[in-house]
C-alpha cells in the first residue's frame, strides 16, 4: 500500500510521455499521408519536438481569460478533463496492480461519462458562441455513443461473468473475443472515435464550422491540458479495445496500442467529417440495434447452454 502512490506516479509519467510521442506520431503520419515532411528539425528526425512544444505551451504567458467568461469553470475544466483521463489508468490490469477491483469496467464507464462535463464546462464558461456550440455538440454526441459502448461491453461481460478487466483477459487465453464478436469490435472502434471526438466525428472542435470549437478561447497551459486529456483518452480506449477483444497479454498490448493509435491518425488523414444528423442516425439506427441483437444472442446462448447442462446431468443420473 505504501508503494502504490509511487507506482501510480510512475504510471502517470509514462502515460504523459506516451501522450507526447503520440502527438509526434500523429504529425509524422499526417505528413506522409499529405506527401510532406512532418517535424524533423528538433533533435534527430524531430524526436524532441513534443518536449519543445510542451515547454513552449507551458512557459508562454497566458493571454488571460475572456472578459465575459466565467472565471472558475473556465480555469477548472482543463484540469478536470486531464484528471479524469489520468484517473482511469488506475484500473489497467497489467503488471502493476494499482486498483485491480472486480468492477473495473463500471469504473471506466463512469469516468468516460464524467468526461463530457469538462468539454461542456469549457464551452459554456468561455462565453463564446462557437465554444458553446462545440460543447453542446459534444454533450449530445457523447451521451448517444455511451449507450452503444455500454451495450457492446455487456455481451463480453455476460459471456465472462465478470466486470473485471483482469478476468476478461484471463478468459481469452484460448480464443480472442474479436473472433466471436467481430462486428461488435468494429462498432466499438467506431464508437471510440466518437467518444474521443476524433475524425470523422470531431464535431466538438469542427474547424471548418466552429473555428476551433469548445477550446477556441484557450491558450498556453489550458490548451495543452485539454489536448493531453484527449490523447490520454485515445490511448486508454485503444488499451480497452486490446483488453476486451484481443486477449490483453502484456507484450501484445503495447504493439496493439501503437497500431490502433496509428489507425486513429489514419482515420483523421483520410476521412471527411460526417454530417451531424448522419452521426446520430449511425448511433441510434445502426449501432444500438446491432449491439442489442448481439446481447440477446449471447443471453439466449447462455440460457440454452444452462438448459443443456441441466438435461445432461439429469439423464446421466
Amino acid at each position: 500500500m505504501m508503494m502504490t502512490p509511487l507506482f501510480y506516479l510512475i504510471l502517470v509519467v509514462g502515460v504523459l510521455v506516451g501522450v507526447a510521442f503520440v502527438t509526434l506520431l500523429e504529425r509524422k503520419i499526417l505528413g506522409y499521408i499529405q506527401i510532406r515532411k512532418g517535424p524533423n528539425k528538433v533533435g534527430m528526425s524531430g524526436i524532441f519536438q513534443p518536449f519543445s512544444d510542451a515547454v513552449k505551451l507551458f512557459v508562454k504567458e497566458p493571454f488571460g481569460s475572456p472578459v465575459v467568461s466565467n472565471m472558475m469553470p473556465y480555469l477548472f475544466s482543463p484540469v478536470f478533463s486531464l484528471f479524469l483521463a489520468l484517473m482511469m489508468w488506475w484500473i489497467e490490469p497489467l503488471d502493476v496492480h494499482l486498483l485491480d477491483f472486480d468492477f473495473g469496467m463500471l469504473f471506466f464507464l463512469c469516468c468516460t461519462s464524467m468526461g463530457v462535463y469538462g468539454v461542456l464546462l469549457a464551452g459554456w464558461s468561455s462565453n463564446s458562441k462557437y465554444a458553446l456550440l462545440g460543447g453542446l455538440r459534444a454533450v449530445a454526441q457523447t451521451i448517444s455513443y455511451e449507450v452503444s459502448l455500454v451495450l457492446i461491453l455487456l455481451s463480453p461481460i455476460y459471456l465472462m461473468g465478470s466486470f473485471s478487466f483482469e478476468k476478461m483477459t484471463l478468459g481469452q487465453e484460448m480464443v480472442w473475443m474479436i473472433l466471436v464478436f467481430f462486428p461488435l469490435g468494429l462498432v466499438w472502434f467506431a464508437s471510440s472515435l466518437a467518444e474521443t471526438n476524433r475524425t470523422p466525428f470531431d464535431f466538438a472542435e469542427g474547424e471548418s464550422e466552429l473555428v476551433s470549437g469548445f477550446n477556441i478561447e484557450y491558450g498556453a497551459g489550458g490548451f495543452a491540458m485539454i489536448f493531453m486529456a484527449e490523447y490520454a483518452m485515445i490511448i486508454f480506449m485503444c488499451l480497452v479495445f486490446s483488453l476486451v477483444f484481443m486477449g490483453g497479454s502484456t507484450i501484445f498490448v503495447f504493439f496493439s496500442i501503437v497500431f490502433f493509435v496509428g489507425v486513429f491518425v489514419w482515420m483523421r488523414g483520410t476521412l471527411p467529417r460526417f454530417r451531424y444528423d448522419k452521426l446520430m442516425d449511425l448511433c441510434w439506427k445502426s449501432f444500438l440495434p446491432l449491439s442489442l441483437n448481439y446481447l440477446f444472442y449471447v443471453c439466449g446462448l447462455g440460457y440454452f447452454f444452462l438448459v443443456f447442462l441441466n438435461l445432461y446431468s439429469w439423464f446421466s443420473k
